[in-house]
């Protein structure tokens, strides 16, 4: 297979992906890498019918390569994920809205363009969560106890580009639970919050209860997805889903980069169809993993990570 992954600067040098392209070339699959961020693209050269037979996504929320990634779609190519679901999860005022209107169990969520508008959350709401509604990997979080704390932070919200959105804090013990989805297998983590001083404390794999695993399944159906990553804490009456990410690190997941290059190509085969919910399943331990999935015969040598520059052709 030809497959086209668009990776921005900051994730150039990350295990994800740069360990799934490494696999996905060592199985003699070829694999165009395109920097979105540092690249002049011809956009009619750059997306054509039939040029891949994938195309995947991993760039910064805000960053320009969701824009090709819709444009590859647009045309008929297969994107990984849908791109459409994509944008449903990487906006978190819209996800949270999606989330809650399927039945999600998602803290209630305030959206505001300017920090000020916040200032009429009723107090009864604090403490609260504000934090960017495109940010990622725990970006310019904040936990905000009282009104008085929110407006002596209003000109470092001013600074945040975009939507902002608050959540009122659900208390936890300071851990977050987060689950992996890899096409329907389903892995459980456990990490120090981005709110706690400990930052830096290292995730380990922990069992994933029925009722969490429904919930994490239940995300994948709700938004469209395949491949991502659910947030989730264990508040007082139950858990809660904080954040939902397309296409995460998949960190303490055994064999990620042969887990998630089989799914790239599975979903490729599929034209990104996804699987059906019966499909969904729990790994609490590592299994036996599947065998390696090797490029059809008559498919070119694999390549090297490269920089693809885009332009009159290739």
């Amino acid at each position: 297979m030809r497959l086209c992954f668009l990776v921005e600067e900051r994730y150039r040098h990350d295990g994800m992906p740069r360990e799934v392209i490494r696999q996905l070339s060592a199985w003699g699959h070829q694999v165009d890498v395109v920097r979105p961020g540092s690249s002049l693209m011809r956009m009619s050269d750059a997306v054509r019918a039939g040029s891949h037979d994938a195309w995947v996504l991993k760039t910064v929320s805000g960053g320009p390569g969701l824009t090709l990634l819709e444009a590859a779609a647009a045309v008929g190519l297969t994107t990984v994920n849908d791109a459409r679901s994509i944008r449903g999860v990487r906006d978190k005022a819209l996800a949270a809205a999606i989330g809650r209107s399927r039945g999600l169990p998602m803290p209630q969520t305030y959206a505001a363009a300017r920090p000020e508008a916040l200032e009429k959350i009723p107090e009864a709401e604090f403490p609260l969560v504000v934090k960017p509604a495109n940010g990622s990997s725990g970006r310019a979080v904040r936990l905000v106890p009282t009104p008085d704390r929110l407006r002596a932070l209003r000109a470092e919200l001013a600074a945040e580009e975009g939507m902002l959105i608050a959540q009122p804090y659900v208390p936890n013990s300071g851990i977050d639970l987060k689950v992996y989805s890899v096409a329907g297998e389903l892995y459980a983590t456990e990490r120090v919050s981005p709110l706690s001083p400990d930052r830096g404390v290292r995730g380990r794999r922990v069992p994933l209860s029925a009722e969490v695993a429904a919930i994490a399944a239940e995300v994948g159906t709700v938004y469209g997805l395949d491949l991502y990553g659910v947030d989730v804490l264990l508040g007082p009456d139950g858990p809660v889903i904080v954040d939902v990410n397309d296409f995460p690190s998949f960190k303490e997941v055994p064999d990620a980069a042969a887990e998630v290059g089989r799914a790239v190509l599975e979903l490729a085969r599929r034209g990104g169809v996804r699987s059906g919910a019966g499909a969904v399943g729990v790994r609490a331990e590592p299994g036996p993993a599947p065998e390696p999935v090797p490029a059809a015969t008559g498919t070119g040598p694999a390549t090297d990570l490269m920089t693809a520059t885009v332009g009159g052709g290739r």
